[in-house]
């Protein structure tokens, strides 16, 4: 193998083997953030080279590379140790999260270079929910930007305490002190928002390698450490988690046999032993720890982030997701939270839609029950809101289908943190760090009930159910609706309509037609109509309801079976044609916003219970297609 070589006047000095004398020493991970084109990647090739990682033959492909991609002149671009992707070659930014290890005589580090663009925000906060560090680099051409506060601000909600000010480029502003000066200034403006333990700001320059791991020459004015001193001197919390209550979020559970039962997952935080009492924290059944079992052998300790098996003195109802936690020491559990919240979707955030969250090992279903603000990037100030955009960073309630337990962030970072997951697509939005909570959420419980929809339906002699008219404004939906309801008023069936335009009048009087008010619209209506059904009525639902997600959203409310969805198929050009009420024409002169079909979407069921294809047959013969379904499924009597 080749021997590793620098480009600095010592390269003949003897490099050191990964492997050598790097078992002892403490590891640091840090992040570099900042905005696009800053010089994260840079900063870390320099960092590679100058603690004497490369190789002869990665020296020669670098060498070849900068002439093809480069963008220093003659130089060796050093970005492009980092940036692996094509795609980043070519257009000189990072786009995927790279991780690097390197080491010097007094401590090992494995730091990620995270995207500067807005777009690859989420990937940012990818790599600084492990780091204990971030080294914020700023352009000294262009100071503070927007991107760069919010870098700082997840890197701060991430639970990072110590920042590293890299004020790099600084070759390219003459060594000026005074600009130095002045973005160190900027920042610590803004510093009471972020909370940081520690900031060290330093002038680089990342192509030069000026305060990287040797003091600048042009800097005398500079006194402070060269980077690599900060970093490989900076005090972390070592240990930290162990010291607290154990967290043993369960991943799976492992049975090869009928005569072992195992539970494995990582320790999220605190220690366990054999004999060590635990309970379930959502249930808490209790249980003692009777094995640490390993492929290595059985423990006597296992720790945070030990990955562990662990056996029971006993059988207890214990499965994927939950946690189990000391007696005394046992997590919030609860139905609902407040936590700040990173968007990381192009869809809208919007406060009622369900989606999917993963907490740990656990994933439940969940809706943002209320904004409460978002953070402005300009001035870190919280501004009203009612939905958050791709990269926006804001604060709200959560409301759960069921309890979980867990942790505030900054307490246990496993049990504090979540990902939103979109129910259809299955794609990440958001990332949340749960603060606290909500009162609330203990104060009120369920009161049992002697009658119940059972009894109600059975004196009703029908099945209770939902039957939701879905599609374009003028397609006939309310038309149909009412006549089913008449039919089956005059078959003696208790009904109950639920109309767009009717509630509008009084239960939604103040939404509007935004995306979020709509979503808000179905989500009242489909608690409204849940009620009913546990009245034992037959609830017939007439809404446009335009996107998937609410009518699914109702659809979970009641149980299998008891929601039906009519999709009232009518093209637009025939809906518009109808026009009963003028409203296409007034959306296509631009005084109506905001409408399903012109200026926003409609999302055409795939899966209905029922099509009635518009033209297909008349609105009498459609709604008789209806009340077949009905008796044909046992909602009525034949």
């Amino acid at each position: 193998m080749a021997e590793p070589v620098t480009l600095r006047p010592d390269s003949e000095a003897p490099a050191r083997s990964l492997a050598l004398g790097d078992a002892d020493k403490s590891l640091l991970r840090f992040l570099t953030c900042g905005s696009v084109d800053d010089g994260k990647s840079t900063l870390i090739g320099r960092l590679l080279l100058d603690s004497k990682r490369l190789f002869e033959d990665q020296i020669a492909t670098l060498e070849k590379d900068s002439k093809k991609f480069g963008t220093v002149g003659d130089d060796m671009d050093l970005a492009l140790l980092v940036d692996g992707l094509e795609a980043e070659r070519e257009q000189g930014i990072t786009i995927d999260v790279a991780y690097r290890f390197f080491a010097t005589e007094k401590r090992k580090f494995i730091v990620a270079d995270t995207p500067g663009h807005e777009q690859y925000t989420r990937n940012m906060a990818t790599g600084a929910s492990t780091a204990d560090l971030a080294v914020l680099l700023i352009d000294a051409r262009k100071g503070i930007l927007s991107q760069t506060r919010r870098h700082a601000t997840i890197a701060s909600l991430l639970g990072i305490r110590h920042v590293v000010l890299a004020i790099n480029k600084i070759d390219l502003v003459g060594y000026d002190r005074a600009v130095f000066d002045a973005i160190v200034a900027a920042f610590d403006a803004d510093a009471g928002h972020y909370g940081f333990a520690t900031r060290v700001a330093i002038p680089i320059s990342a192509r030069y390698g000026d305060n990287v791991s040797l003091h600048s020459e042009h800097m005398p004015w500079y006194r402070g450490p060269t980077l690599i001193e900060h970093l490989e001197n900076v005090e972390l919390s070592s240990g930290a988690a162990a010291t607290k209550p154990l967290r043993f979020p369960v991943q799976w559970v492992n049975r090869p046999d009928l005569t072992f039962r195992g539970y494995a997952g990582t320790l999220a935080a605190g220690t366990v032993r054999p004999g060590d009492d635990v309970v379930v924290a959502r249930s808490g059944q209790p249980a003692r720890i009777e094995r640490i079992v390993t492929l290595d052998g059985d423990l006597n300790q296992a720790s945070a982030e030990d990955a562990v098996t662990l056996t029971l003195d006993r059988e207890i109802d214990l499965s994927r997701g939950d946690i189990l936690v000391p007696p005394g020491a046992r997590p919030d559990v609860s139905d609902q939270f407040a936590a700040h919240v990173i968007w990381m979707a192009e869809e809208p955030m919007l406060p009622g839609r369900p989606y999917l969250m993963k907490i740990g090992t656990r994933t439940v279903g969940a809706a943002v029950t209320e904004l409460k603000h978002r953070v402005e990037m300009d001035t870190l100030k919280p501004l009203a809101a009612k939905t958050l955009s791709l990269n926006d960073i804001g604060f709200a309630n959560f409301s759960l289908a069921e309890p979980i337990a867990f942790d505030p962030y900054d307490d246990v970072r496993t049990t504090g943190a979540f990902i939103l997951i979109d129910r259809f697509t299955n794609q990440t939005v958001a990332a949340g760090m749960i603060r606290f909570g909500l009162r609330r959420a203990t104060n009120i419980h369920r009161q049992a009930l002697t009658i119940d929809k059972a009894a109600r339906s059975g004196a009703k002699s029908q099945k209770p159910a939902i039957l939701w008219f879905t599609g374009l404004s003028g397609a006939g939906k309310s038309t149909i609706a009412n006549l089913v309801e008449q039919k089956l008023h005059l078959a003696g069936r208790h009904t109950y309509l639920l109309d767009g335009d009717n509630v509008r009048h009084g239960l939604n009087r103040d939404l509007g037609f935004t995306d979020a008010d709509r979503v808000e619209n179905i989500r009242r209506v489909a608690e409204t109509a849940k009620l009913f059904v546990d009245a034992g009525l037959i609830v017939l639902a007439s809404f446009i309801s335009p996107f998937r997600s609410e009518r699914q959203l109702a659809r979970d409310l009641v149980e299998e079976g008891e929601f039906v969805e009519i999709f009232v198929d009518t093209p637009l050009a025939v809906a518009e044609a109808r026009d009963p009420k003028g409203l296409y024409r007034k959306a296509r002169e631009g005084k109506i916003v905001n409408f399903t079909g012109i200026d926003s979407p409609y999302e055409a069921p795939e899966k209905a219970e029922l099509r009635l294809e518009a033209g297909s047959a008349s609105a009498e013969d459609l709604a008789d297609r209806v009340i077949d379904y009905l008796s044909a499924n046992g909602f009525i009597p034949r």
